[in-house]
């Protein structure tokens, strides 16, 4: 006759005190499930580990221990406080209910620092940190402004996470040491100075244009108002009560300032506005959609089919389409326009906001600094010098006189 046999009833396994290097955190492992007991080497954590292990012991589940304010700081890592940013971010920087470009800048800057560092604790990441992030940002072929910029955001996520008790306030110190890059000390990328563009080249350009967006650029370089400010434009903005009409945009770049911005419409500009103010007063004076109707009719006029024969107007025009033309143009779009006008017309490219800068540049070399200020709305006349080439003429005429 066989004997029963008898299995050893094994005791359970007493699990390690690991340690979480990207986290810096003490874990148990039980059954595959994963249990964090706080910063690694802490008494605190020692204690959950205590804990832990006499829940395995008496067959019951380890459960999560509860932290304390200052055990989720240690916890919080680079990329949750890029995360938590980012969001404070897109409901920060909003202008007309919607997040301005700045917020997206933030989003693409965080997002270098979390990719590379995104698993450490927030509080370790320190300047050698913040340079390799810049580093990398100047592998990529980034322009050295356009790195700065990204770093400033970088330090002001980890500034507004102190600010919250997130971190401590001694890590965006340490941040601050960090300086820009600069000019002739880096192998970043320069961008080239944003220059004006002479008018023959603007002529050949508008020619290639729609009638609508050639209006635009015409305004702008009368006006040398900003692309925006002209995409924004309204009836409703303009002020036709005296000889010398005003322009104040609904929203504008330093309206954050609380400065007001007033564009001047003289004779030129009036008579290229005029014709775009019989509408509804809160409807945008250049629309796409009316540039589309404008291009069909043009090409309705030149047909040389008979309306017998071929396609009649309407028939062949999609009922869904996937694009349609909206009631107001963009930045980027009045951008795109000109660009492919450019490249139809021969000429180099240009961008709308040189127009600005040609503006400018002709006021200062007829009316001076100040009056190129006030034009361009700017609070200080060193601004305007950014915007305004200086005269060189009559600094070789004084060559000439007196040299």
């Amino acid at each position: 006759m066989k004997r029963p046999s008898f299995k050893a009833i094994r005791p359970p396994k007493v699990p390690s005190y690991c340690h979480h290097r990207a986290s810096e955190q003490a874990y148990v492992k039980v059954r595959g499930k994963v249990t964090y007991l706080g910063v690694y080497g802490s008494e605190a954590s020692r204690d959950n580990y205590a804990a832990a292990v006499a829940a395995v012991l008496g067959g019951q589940e380890v459960s999560s221990p509860s932290r304390g304010k200052a055990e989720e700081v240690s916890r919080l890592t680079v990329r949750e406080v890029c995360n938590r940013f980012s969001c404070y971010a897109a409901t920060y920087y909003v202008k007309n209910g919607k997040p301005t470009a700045e917020a997206g800048m933030v989003a693409t800057a965080c997002g270098h620092a979390a990719n590379l560092f995104g698993d450490q604790p927030a509080e370790a990441f320190g300047p050698l940190a913040l340079k390799s992030v810049r580093s990398h940002l100047v592998e990529t072929g980034l322009a050295r402004s356009t790195v700065n910029g990204s770093v400033r955001r970088i330090r002001r996520a980890f500034k507004w996470a102190a600010g919250e008790e997130l971190i401590p306030a001694s890590v965006p110190q340490a941040l601050a040491t960090v300086e820009g890059l600069r000019a002739g000390r880096t192998t970043a990328r320069e961008t080239a100075p944003v220059l004006p563009v002479d008018d023959a080249t603007i002529e050949t350009t508008l020619a290639a244009l729609p009638a609508v967006v050639a209006d635009m650029a015409r305004l702008q370089r009368l006006t040398g108002m900003r692309p925006g400010e002209v995409c924004d434009l309204r009836p409703c903005d303009v002020d036709r009560s005296g000889e010398v009409w005003t322009y104040r945009p609904e929203s504008h770049k330093t309206q954050h300032h609380g400065r007001e911005r007033v564009v001047f419409l003289g004779p030129k500009a009036q008579e290229v506005l005029l014709r775009y103010l019989v509408r509804d007063a809160k409807a945008y004076c250049f629309r796409p959609c009316d540039s589309e109707a404008k291009r069909r009719a043009e090409q309705h006029a030149a047909r040389v089919t008979p309306l017998s024969c071929g396609n009649r107007p309407g028939t062949n025009v999609r009922s869904a389409p996937v694009f349609q033309p909206g009631d107001r143009y963009s930045v980027n779009s009045y951008r795109q326009a000109i660009t492919r006008a450019c490249d139809k017309a021969g000429v180099d490219r240009w961008k709308p906001n040189q127009l600005r800068h040609t503006a400018a540049t002709e006021v200062r070399a007829q009316f001076g600094l100040e009056a190129s200020q006030v034009m361009l709305g700017h609070s200080t006349a060193r601004v305007s010098e950014i915007y305004a080439e200086k005269n060189l003429e009559a600094g070789a005429a004084v060559a000439r006189a007196i040299g």
